[in-house]
C-alpha cells in the first residue's frame, strides 16, 4: 500500500482541479457518503434511490418514509458540517447538537415489546444528550455500556476541550487526530440515536479543516470498520470514562484502520480525476471499465434523452435490439441505470470520469 504521506502530496500536487473536475469529485462523494453512512445504521434505500433522491428530489421505486427523510437530512447535515469546517473556528458542543438536531428533525417516540408482552417506550431527543442509558449487544453477546447520561455532559465538554487543544499544538496528525475523536466520541455515544452518522461527519470536519480529501467508511466493508473499533474497546476495557479519555496508543487498530480508508480515499479520488476515459465509470466506491464501446454509447444517449426507445438506441448504434435489450438488462441488473416514473424515464447512476 502507499505511503499516506507520499500519496497525499501527490494529491496536493494535482490541486487546484478544473472546475469540472471538481464538480464530479464533489458529487462522487457526495453520493458515496450520505449512501454508505446511512446504510450502515440501516437505511433502506438503494445508491441509485439515494442519487436520484439528492440529485432530482424523486423518489424510484418503493422505500420507507423515514429513510426518505433521513437521507435528505444528512445531506443537509454534510453540507452544513462543510460550511463550519470551511470557517476554520473552534469545534463547540453548541455545533455537535445542532448538527444531531438537523439529522434527527424531531423528537419523536420509540416502543419496544417486553419479553412478558407489555410495551415500553422512551423519547428519543433532536439535539439534545441522552436521557436514558444507552449500550450495545457484542458479536460474543456481551454487553458494552456507553457514558451515563449523568457524565455524559462532563465528557463531551472534555472531547470538545481537547480536541481543540489537540488540533491547535498540531501533534497529532489529522488522520490520528480524527481517528482518536471519532473513538473517544464513540465511547461517550451522546445521543439516544446517530452517534454513529455524527461521529463519521466531525472525522470528515476534522480533514476538511487541514485540507485533506474526506472518507467514506463503506458499508459492504462495515465489518473491518466494526472490528477495528471492538480491538480499541479490548484494549482500554469497558469502563466509559476510559474510553472517553482514550490516548493515541490506546487505539492502535482503529487508527491504523482509519489510515487505510484515508490512503484508499486518495488513491481513487487521483484515479478518478486522472483516468478520464470514456469506457471507465464510478459507482459506488469502484472503477468500472466497460469492455464494449457500445455500453458508455447507451448510457450516454440514456443520460442526453431520458425517454429514448430500444428503437431509437439501435438505429443510432448500428446493432439489433436484442443487442441493446441485452445491454440495458445487465446496466439494470447491477444497478447502474433506472427506469421509473410516468411517463418511463431512464435514470442513469453510475458517473462518468469524463
Amino acid at each position: 500500500m502507499a505511503n499516506l504521506d507520499e500519496l497525499y502530496a501527490a494529491w496536493q500536487a494535482m490541486l487546484p482541479l478544473k472546475e469540472t473536475d471538481q464538480a464530479r469529485l464533489d458529487r462522487k462523494f457526495m453520493l458515496d457518503f450520505n449512501y454508505n453512512s446511512n446504510h450502515i445504521e440501516g437505511n433502506t434505500l438503494t445508491y441509485g434511490q439515494t442519487e436520484v433522491l439528492l440529485l432530482l428530489g424523486e423518489v424510484v421505486g418503493t422505500a420507507k418514509m423515514k429513510d426518505l427523510e433521513e437521507m435528505k437530512a444528512h445531506a443537509l447535515c454534510l453540507k452544513l458540517m462543510t460550511a463550519e469546517a470551511q470557517r476554520n473556528h473552534p469545534l463547540t458542543e453548541s455545533f455537535v447538537r445542532a448538527l444531531h438536531q438537523v439529522m434527527l428533525r424531531e423528537d419523536y417516540t420509540v416502543y419496544r415489546k417486553l419479553p412478558g408482552g407489555e410495551t415500553a417506550s422512551y423519547v428519543v431527543h433532536a439535539g439534545r444528550y441522552k436521557t436514558r442509558p444507552n449500550s450495545v449487544i457484542t458479536r460474543t453477546g456481551e454487553k458494552f455500556e456507553y457514558a451515563s447520561p449523568e457524565e455524559t455532559a462532563a465528557l463531551m465538554y472534555d472531547l470538545i476541550s481537547w480536541y481543540n487543544e489537540a488540533d491547535a499544538a498540531g501533534v497529532l496528525s489529522p488522520i490520528e487526530l480524527a481517528a482518536l475523536f471519532h473513538y473517544r466520541y464513540i465511547r461517550i455515544h451522546p445521543f439516544e440515536d446517530g452517534n454513529g452518522r455524527i461521529a463519521r461527519l466531525l472525522v470528515n470536519f476534522i480533514l476538511l479543516r487541514h485540507n485533506y480529501p474526506m472518507i467514506v467508511i463503506r458499508s459492504r466493508k462495515k465489518d473491518a470498520y466494526l472490528n477495528a473499533l471492538s480491538a480499541a474497546d479490548k484494549a482500554i476495557g469497558p469502563v466509559p470514562a476510559d474510553g472517553a479519555h482514550a490516548a493515541i496508543e490506546d487505539i492502535r487498530p482503529f487508527v491504523k484502520y482509519m489510515k487505510d480508508v484515508l490512503i484508499t480515499e486518495i488513491s481513487q479520488n487521483i484515479a478518478f480525476v486522472q483516468t478520464q476515459k470514456e469506457q471507465v465509470w464510478w459507482y459506488d466506491g469502484n472503477l468500472v471499465t466497460f469492455r464494449s464501446a457500445n455500453t458508455p454509447k447507451i448510457l450516454r444517449f440514456l443520460s442526453q434523452n431520458p425517454r429514448i426507445t430500444i428503437a431509437d438506441l439501435s438505429k443510432m448504434l448500428g446493432i439489433n435490439p436484442s443487442a441493446v435489450q441485452k445491454q440495458l438488462n445487465t446496466l439494470t441488473e447491477k444497478g447502474y441505470i433506472i427506469r421509473e416514473g410516468t411517463p418511463k424515464e431512464w435514470h442513469v447512476i453510475i458517473l462518468s470520469t469524463t
